[in-house]
């Protein structure tokens, strides 16, 4: 069977990482989360000072960038891959709400954006990989043979959010989570450098009242025609 690459693209918290996760179990395919990658650089600037609610030290971010290796290790027992920042394991801490107030602004430097997306694109050059986040389809993967563009509406994303969080033991606030997820929805589609947009030839699904099982199946037969074009 042809091994194609799938783009996934969308707003925070429109469960990209889930169904991609789904998938490349599934398929056998290698997943990348993106944005992972991200928060990884967001979780070094604020171990390093480099930002902070009052202050954003960007310079001095882009300065440090050679300092800062993005592994991904798969884990057995959660049946996916742990992100690894300088060999140390970063999986939990930058899933955090404050990483994410702050992401969306590390994740604007055209600098972070260039390293990133160079490793991304490595990533790919076999096929058979599911990518998930901002810009793969318009920035890492044009060409990629099936784009995915994830929405839904805002107050459905947060309380999906606010969930995980309690969930996790987290203590939060529903209104701020939905603060939160405006707020990155804003600055994720106005910065200038690879601005969240759909590509020409993205499909685009609304997940608002789907399951999880509804999400995944009609984008598993989506794969699988794409894939049967591609024979």
């Amino acid at each position: 069977m042809n091994k194609i690459t799938i783009a996934i693209d969308g707003f925070s918290s429109t469960g990209k990482s889930t169904v991609a996760k789904q998938l490349a179990k599934k398929l056998n395919y290698v997943y990348v989360d993106s944005g992972a990658m991200y928060r990884a650089v967001t979780f070094y600037a604020m171990q390093n000072g480099l930002i902070s609610d009052n202050d954003f030290n960007s310079e001095a971010l882009i300065y440090q960038l050679s300092n800062i290796n993005i592994s991904f290790k798969y884990n057995k027992a959660l049946g996916f891959a742990e992100v690894y920042l300088n060999d140390i394991n970063i999986e939990k801490q930058i899933r955090t709400l404050e990483v994410s107030s702050f992401v969306s602004q590390v994740a604007a430097i055209s600098e972070v954006r260039l390293k990133l997306v160079e490793q991304q694109k490595k990533m790919g050059r076999d096929k058979g990989v599911i990518m998930d986040g901002r810009d793969i389809g318009t920035v890492v993967f044009p060409a990629a043979e099936l784009k995915l563009f994830m929405i839904a509406s805002a107050q459905t994303r947060a309380e999906r959010r606010f969930q995980e969080l309690i969930e996790r033991g987290d203590k939060v606030e529903y209104k701020e989570v939905l603060n939160n997820v405006q707020e990155r929805d804003y600055l994720d589609s106005n910065r200038e450098d690879s601005p969240l947009v759909k590509a020409e030839d993205a499909i685009e699904i609304d997940n608002s009242n789907m399951t999880l099982d509804e999400q995944f199946n009609k984008i598993l037969q989506l794969v699988k025609m794409t894939i049967e074009d591609c024979e």
